[in-house]
Protein backbone atom coordinates (compact mmCIF):
# COMPACT_ATOMS: atom_id res chain seq x y z
CA UNK A 1 0.00 0.00 0.00
CA UNK A 2 1.27 2.90 -0.78
CA UNK A 3 1.79 5.97 1.83
CA UNK A 4 -0.89 9.05 2.17
CA UNK A 5 2.97 11.12 2.99
CA UNK A 6 4.24 9.74 -0.68
CA UNK A 7 0.73 10.98 -2.03
CA UNK A 8 1.15 14.47 -0.54
CA UNK A 9 4.75 14.23 -1.85
CA UNK A 10 4.22 13.55 -5.74
CA UNK A 11 1.33 16.26 -5.21
CA UNK A 12 4.04 18.64 -4.01
CA UNK A 13 6.68 17.31 -6.48
CA UNK A 14 4.39 18.36 -9.82
CA UNK A 15 3.85 21.77 -8.17
CA UNK A 16 8.07 21.79 -8.08
CA UNK A 17 8.38 21.17 -11.84
CA UNK A 18 8.15 25.13 -12.49
CA UNK A 19 11.73 25.24 -11.49
CA UNK A 20 12.41 24.35 -15.37
CA UNK A 21 13.04 26.48 -17.64
CA UNK A 22 10.84 25.10 -20.06
CA UNK A 23 8.06 26.13 -16.91
CA UNK A 24 8.84 29.54 -17.49
CA UNK A 25 9.54 30.26 -20.94
CA UNK A 26 7.11 33.02 -21.89
CA UNK A 27 7.90 32.61 -25.66
CA UNK A 28 6.96 29.07 -25.75
CA UNK A 29 3.56 29.75 -23.55
CA UNK A 30 0.60 28.14 -24.64
CA UNK A 31 -2.74 29.82 -25.04
CA UNK A 32 -4.80 30.39 -21.79
CA UNK A 33 -8.60 29.81 -20.99
CA UNK A 34 -11.15 32.00 -22.52
CA UNK A 35 -12.69 34.89 -19.83
CA UNK A 36 -16.11 34.31 -19.29
CA UNK A 37 -18.91 35.70 -21.16
CA UNK A 38 -20.61 38.93 -19.28
CA UNK A 39 -23.91 38.55 -20.53
CA UNK A 40 -24.21 34.48 -19.56
CA UNK A 41 -27.79 34.34 -19.05
CA UNK A 42 -28.31 31.47 -16.46
CA UNK A 43 -31.21 28.68 -16.34
CA UNK A 44 -33.79 29.92 -14.04
CA UNK A 45 -35.90 28.35 -11.32
CA UNK A 46 -39.97 28.71 -11.59
CA UNK A 47 -39.18 31.89 -9.38
CA UNK A 48 -37.13 33.72 -11.60
CA UNK A 49 -34.37 32.79 -9.70
CA UNK A 50 -30.49 31.31 -10.88
CA UNK A 51 -30.71 27.77 -10.89
CA UNK A 52 -27.54 25.92 -9.66
CA UNK A 53 -29.36 22.51 -10.12
CA UNK A 54 -27.00 19.21 -10.56
CA UNK A 55 -23.20 18.03 -8.77
CA UNK A 56 -20.42 20.77 -8.98
CA UNK A 57 -16.92 19.96 -7.89
CA UNK A 58 -14.17 21.75 -5.67
CA UNK A 59 -11.20 19.71 -7.30
CA UNK A 60 -8.23 21.26 -8.26
CA UNK A 61 -4.74 21.57 -7.73
CA UNK A 62 -4.76 25.18 -6.54
CA UNK A 63 -4.82 25.42 -2.62
CA UNK A 64 -6.15 28.09 -0.24
CA UNK A 65 -2.58 30.05 0.24
CA UNK A 66 0.03 30.66 -1.74
CA UNK A 67 3.05 27.88 -2.07
CA UNK A 68 6.71 29.89 -2.31
CA UNK A 69 7.67 29.15 -5.47
CA UNK A 70 4.80 32.06 -6.73
CA UNK A 71 5.16 35.52 -5.73
CA UNK A 72 1.61 36.47 -8.02
CA UNK A 73 -1.42 35.50 -7.95
CA UNK A 74 -1.63 34.70 -11.55
CA UNK A 75 0.11 32.20 -13.31
CA UNK A 76 1.45 31.41 -16.66
CA UNK A 77 -0.23 28.86 -19.15
CA UNK A 78 2.97 27.14 -19.13
CA UNK A 79 3.14 27.17 -15.56
CA UNK A 80 -0.27 25.69 -14.94
CA UNK A 81 0.71 23.29 -18.00
CA UNK A 82 3.89 21.95 -15.84
CA UNK A 83 2.23 21.72 -12.44
CA UNK A 84 -0.62 19.45 -14.33
CA UNK A 85 1.77 17.61 -16.24
CA UNK A 86 3.77 17.02 -13.25
CA UNK A 87 0.61 16.01 -11.28
CA UNK A 88 -0.48 13.03 -13.95
CA UNK A 89 2.97 11.48 -13.88
CA UNK A 90 3.27 11.64 -10.43
CA UNK A 91 -0.17 9.87 -10.00
CA UNK A 92 0.91 7.01 -12.63
CA UNK A 93 3.98 6.76 -10.92
CA UNK A 94 1.96 6.15 -7.68
CA UNK A 95 -0.87 4.26 -9.46
CA UNK A 96 1.77 1.42 -10.23
CA UNK A 97 1.45 -2.05 -9.11
CA UNK A 98 3.16 -2.61 -5.62
CA UNK A 99 6.09 -5.11 -5.42
CA UNK A 100 4.03 -8.68 -3.70
CA UNK A 101 7.98 -9.78 -2.23
CA UNK A 102 8.40 -6.01 -0.96
CA UNK A 103 7.53 -7.36 2.74
CA UNK A 104 6.27 -5.55 5.84
CA UNK A 105 7.80 -2.42 6.38
CA UNK A 106 9.89 -2.23 9.34
CA UNK A 107 8.80 -2.40 12.72
CA UNK A 108 7.88 0.94 14.35
CA UNK A 109 7.87 2.71 10.35
CA UNK A 110 5.08 4.23 8.86
CA UNK A 111 2.65 1.38 7.67
CA UNK A 112 1.41 3.60 4.99
CA UNK A 113 -1.96 5.64 4.83
CA UNK A 114 -4.35 5.47 1.52
CA UNK A 115 -3.43 3.92 -2.07
CA UNK A 116 -3.74 7.20 -4.58
CA UNK A 117 -6.86 5.52 -5.85
CA UNK A 118 -8.68 6.59 -3.18
CA UNK A 119 -7.72 10.30 -3.59
CA UNK A 120 -9.03 12.83 -5.71
CA UNK A 121 -7.69 16.60 -5.08
CA UNK A 122 -8.13 17.62 -8.78
CA UNK A 123 -5.71 17.56 -12.41
CA UNK A 124 -5.84 21.05 -13.30
CA UNK A 125 -5.27 24.63 -11.90
CA UNK A 126 -7.51 26.33 -10.77
CA UNK A 127 -9.43 29.26 -13.23
CA UNK A 128 -11.03 32.27 -12.64
CA UNK A 129 -12.30 34.18 -15.55
CA UNK A 130 -9.56 32.63 -18.06
CA UNK A 131 -6.70 33.55 -15.27
CA UNK A 132 -4.38 30.28 -13.79
CA UNK A 133 -4.72 31.14 -9.42
CA UNK A 134 -2.08 30.01 -7.69
CA UNK A 135 -4.04 30.53 -4.42
CA UNK A 136 -7.64 31.35 -3.78
CA UNK A 137 -7.04 34.06 -1.53
CA UNK A 138 -6.83 37.43 -3.45
CA UNK A 139 -6.76 39.84 -0.78
CA UNK A 140 -4.47 40.12 1.24
CA UNK A 141 -2.31 40.47 -2.05
CA UNK A 142 0.94 37.93 -0.62
CA UNK A 143 -2.37 35.16 -0.37
CA UNK A 144 -1.70 34.16 2.61
CA UNK A 145 -4.59 34.57 6.02
CA UNK A 146 -2.97 37.64 7.81
CA UNK A 147 -3.49 36.48 11.39
CA UNK A 148 -2.59 38.75 13.86
CA UNK A 149 0.13 38.09 16.53
CA UNK A 150 -2.56 36.73 18.74
CA UNK A 151 -4.91 35.43 16.60
CA UNK A 152 -1.65 33.00 15.30
CA UNK A 153 -1.21 31.72 18.52
CA UNK A 154 -4.60 31.07 19.65
CA UNK A 155 -4.72 28.62 16.75
CA UNK A 156 -1.24 27.20 16.96
CA UNK A 157 -2.42 26.62 20.13
CA UNK A 158 -5.60 25.13 19.30
CA UNK A 159 -4.13 22.93 16.71
CA UNK A 160 -1.95 21.52 19.00
CA UNK A 161 -4.68 20.40 21.59
CA UNK A 162 -6.30 18.77 19.15
CA UNK A 163 -3.03 16.98 17.98
CA UNK A 164 -1.49 15.83 21.51
CA UNK A 165 -4.50 15.53 23.02
CA UNK A 166 -5.79 12.17 24.35
CA UNK A 167 -8.26 12.22 26.76
CA UNK A 168 -11.32 14.25 25.83
CA UNK A 169 -12.47 12.74 22.41
CA UNK A 170 -14.39 16.07 21.58
CA UNK A 171 -10.77 17.68 21.47
CA UNK A 172 -10.11 15.81 18.74
CA UNK A 173 -10.54 16.45 15.05
CA UNK A 174 -14.02 16.84 14.35
CA UNK A 175 -13.24 15.08 10.81
CA UNK A 176 -11.54 12.23 12.95
CA UNK A 177 -14.90 12.03 14.61
CA UNK A 178 -16.82 11.41 11.68
CA UNK A 179 -19.09 14.83 12.65
CA UNK A 180 -17.93 16.69 9.62
CA UNK A 181 -15.13 16.29 6.90
CA UNK A 182 -11.76 17.13 6.92
CA UNK A 183 -10.35 20.51 6.63
CA UNK A 184 -12.96 23.42 6.18
CA UNK A 185 -14.90 21.71 2.96
CA UNK A 186 -18.66 22.02 4.45
CA UNK A 187 -18.63 24.73 7.06
CA UNK A 188 -17.81 28.24 5.21
CA UNK A 189 -15.35 28.67 3.50
CA UNK A 190 -15.89 25.46 1.34
CA UNK A 191 -12.58 24.18 0.42
CA UNK A 192 -10.78 21.70 -1.96
CA UNK A 193 -9.65 18.85 0.06
CA UNK A 194 -8.11 15.18 -0.76
CA UNK A 195 -11.23 13.83 -2.01
CA UNK A 196 -14.59 13.92 -1.97
CA UNK A 197 -15.05 16.89 -3.41
CA UNK A 198 -18.45 17.45 -4.82
CA UNK A 199 -21.25 19.90 -4.02
CA UNK A 200 -25.05 19.47 -4.39
CA UNK A 201 -27.73 22.52 -4.38
CA UNK A 202 -31.49 22.11 -3.83
CA UNK A 203 -32.89 25.25 -4.14
CA UNK A 204 -36.69 26.44 -2.74
CA UNK A 205 -37.68 30.22 -2.41
CA UNK A 206 -37.03 30.00 1.60
CA UNK A 207 -34.21 27.98 2.03
CA UNK A 208 -31.38 26.60 -0.22
CA UNK A 209 -29.59 23.76 0.94
CA UNK A 210 -25.68 23.09 0.21
CA UNK A 211 -25.25 19.42 0.76
CA UNK A 212 -21.40 18.27 1.52
CA UNK A 213 -20.07 15.09 -0.16
CA UNK A 214 -17.34 15.05 2.65
CA UNK A 215 -19.65 13.98 5.58
CA UNK A 216 -23.06 14.22 4.11
CA UNK A 217 -23.23 17.50 5.53
CA UNK A 218 -26.72 19.64 4.11
CA UNK A 219 -26.04 23.21 5.39
CA UNK A 220 -29.72 24.78 5.08
CA UNK A 221 -29.02 28.66 4.00
CA UNK A 222 -32.51 30.30 5.20
CA UNK A 223 -33.38 32.90 2.81
CA UNK A 224 -34.10 36.57 4.07
CA UNK A 225 -34.00 35.28 7.54
CA UNK A 226 -32.73 36.60 10.91
CA UNK A 227 -30.24 34.71 12.92
CA UNK A 228 -31.36 32.26 15.71
CA UNK A 229 -31.09 34.17 19.35
CA UNK A 230 -28.00 33.35 21.75
CA UNK A 231 -24.99 30.98 21.00
CA UNK A 232 -27.29 28.14 18.75
CA UNK A 233 -24.41 26.46 17.48
CA UNK A 234 -24.31 24.54 14.40
CA UNK A 235 -21.55 22.13 12.75
CA UNK A 236 -21.91 23.97 9.66
CA UNK A 237 -22.95 27.49 11.46
CA UNK A 238 -26.32 29.52 10.97
CA UNK A 239 -26.35 30.26 7.47
CA UNK A 240 -28.56 33.71 6.24
CA UNK A 241 -29.00 34.25 2.25
CA UNK A 242 -30.73 36.97 -0.18
CA UNK A 243 -30.42 37.30 -3.91
CA UNK A 244 -28.23 40.21 -5.30
CA UNK A 245 -29.25 40.32 -8.77
CA UNK A 246 -28.21 36.85 -10.02
CA UNK A 247 -26.01 36.36 -6.77
CA UNK A 248 -26.98 34.25 -4.00
CA UNK A 249 -24.86 35.80 -1.12
CA UNK A 250 -24.85 33.78 2.45
CA UNK A 251 -23.83 35.30 5.53
CA UNK A 252 -22.66 32.81 8.08
CA UNK A 253 -21.21 32.93 12.23
CA UNK A 254 -22.46 30.55 14.85
CA UNK A 255 -20.44 27.58 13.70
CA UNK A 256 -19.97 24.82 16.41
CA UNK A 257 -16.86 26.01 18.98
CA UNK A 258 -15.49 21.95 17.45
CA UNK A 259 -15.58 22.95 14.34
CA UNK A 260 -13.38 25.92 15.03
CA UNK A 261 -9.90 24.07 14.09
CA UNK A 262 -10.13 22.81 10.17
CA UNK A 263 -7.22 20.85 9.59
CA UNK A 264 -6.13 19.52 6.21
CA UNK A 265 -3.57 17.87 4.26
CA UNK A 266 -3.56 21.19 1.43
CA UNK A 267 -4.88 23.72 4.25
CA UNK A 268 -4.77 25.11 7.79
CA UNK A 269 -8.40 27.19 8.89
CA UNK A 270 -8.89 28.23 12.32
CA UNK A 271 -12.15 30.27 13.28
CA UNK A 272 -14.19 31.13 16.07
CA UNK A 273 -17.67 30.60 16.77
CA UNK A 274 -18.29 34.21 16.09
CA UNK A 275 -16.48 34.60 13.07
CA UNK A 276 -18.56 36.23 10.13
CA UNK A 277 -18.08 34.19 6.36
CA UNK A 278 -19.68 36.02 3.57
CA UNK A 279 -20.40 33.95 0.36
CA UNK A 280 -20.85 34.93 -2.81
CA UNK A 281 -22.36 32.12 -5.83
CA UNK A 282 -22.69 33.75 -9.20
CA UNK A 283 -23.16 31.05 -12.03
CA UNK A 284 -21.02 32.23 -14.83
CA UNK A 285 -21.02 29.53 -18.21
CA UNK A 286 -23.16 26.52 -17.82
CA UNK A 287 -20.53 24.51 -16.56
CA UNK A 288 -18.82 26.77 -14.09
CA UNK A 289 -20.01 28.60 -10.70
CA UNK A 290 -17.89 31.68 -9.38
CA UNK A 291 -17.26 31.15 -5.23
CA UNK A 292 -16.24 34.05 -3.32
CA UNK A 293 -15.79 34.21 -0.36
CA UNK A 294 -15.09 37.13 2.72
CA UNK A 295 -13.78 35.80 6.01
CA UNK A 296 -14.24 38.52 8.92
CA UNK A 297 -12.69 38.16 12.25
CA UNK A 298 -10.77 41.20 14.33
CA UNK A 299 -10.26 39.15 17.18
CA UNK A 300 -8.15 36.86 14.87
CA UNK A 301 -7.38 38.82 11.90
CA UNK A 302 -5.42 42.07 11.17
CA UNK A 303 -8.00 42.43 8.14
CA UNK A 304 -11.09 40.45 6.40
CA UNK A 305 -9.37 38.45 3.93
CA UNK A 306 -10.66 37.22 0.66
CA UNK A 307 -10.78 34.41 -1.96
CA UNK A 308 -12.00 33.37 -5.03
CA UNK A 309 -12.67 29.82 -6.49
CA UNK A 310 -14.39 27.91 -9.77
CA UNK A 311 -16.90 25.25 -8.69
CA UNK A 312 -17.61 23.26 -11.96
CA UNK A 313 -20.21 21.11 -13.15
CA UNK A 314 -19.92 17.25 -13.22
CA UNK A 315 -21.75 14.28 -14.26
CA UNK A 316 -20.78 12.58 -11.36
CA UNK A 317 -22.90 11.12 -8.70
CA UNK A 318 -22.53 11.78 -4.70
CA UNK A 319 -22.21 8.51 -3.07
CA UNK A 320 -21.86 7.51 0.06
CA UNK A 321 -19.42 9.03 2.29
CA UNK A 322 -18.93 5.76 4.66
CA UNK A 323 -16.59 7.55 7.48
CA UNK A 324 -14.91 4.99 9.77
CA UNK A 325 -12.13 6.76 10.98
CA UNK A 326 -14.84 7.55 14.01
CA UNK A 327 -16.00 3.80 14.46
CA UNK A 328 -12.05 2.35 14.75
CA UNK A 329 -9.13 4.89 14.87
CA UNK A 330 -11.02 6.81 17.52
CA UNK A 331 -11.63 4.55 20.12
CA UNK A 332 -8.36 2.89 19.25
CA UNK A 333 -6.03 6.48 19.76
CA UNK A 334 -7.87 6.99 23.25
CA UNK A 335 -6.63 3.64 24.13
CA UNK A 336 -3.33 3.76 23.15
CA UNK A 337 -3.09 6.14 25.34
CA UNK A 338 -4.56 4.47 27.96
CA UNK A 339 -2.28 1.54 28.04
CA UNK A 340 0.98 4.01 27.78
CA UNK A 341 -0.48 5.96 30.63
CA UNK A 342 -0.70 2.61 32.33
CA UNK A 343 2.77 1.46 31.56
CA UNK A 344 4.23 4.88 32.48
CA UNK A 345 2.63 4.16 36.01
CA UNK A 346 3.72 0.59 36.35
CA UNK A 347 7.13 1.90 35.68
CA UNK A 348 6.95 4.26 38.09
CA UNK A 349 5.74 2.34 40.88
CA UNK A 350 8.51 -0.43 40.21
CA UNK A 351 11.05 2.27 40.23
CA UNK A 352 9.91 3.89 43.75
CA UNK A 353 10.19 -0.13 44.96
CA UNK A 354 13.29 -0.52 43.92
CA UNK A 355 14.80 2.43 45.43
CA UNK A 356 13.69 1.48 48.74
Amino acid sequence: MKSLLKTCLAATASLLVLTTPSATANDAAPAGPEKWDPNYEPPRMPDGTPSFDGVWSKASLTVLERTPQFDELVISPAAAQAIESGRAQAMEAANRPSDPDAGAPPAGSNPGGYNSFWTDPGTSIGVVNGEYRSSWIVDPADGKIPYSEAGRKEAMDARTEMRENFSNPEVRSAGERCTVGFGSTGAPPMLNVLYNNHVQFFQAPEVVSILVEMNHNARMVRMNADYREGENYQWLGDSIGRWEGDTLVVTTTNVHPQNSVRSAIRHYVYLQPDSVVEERFTRVADDTMLYEFTVTDPDLFTQPWKGEMPLWKTDEQIYEYACHEGNHALPGILAGARRKEAIAAEEAANASAGSR
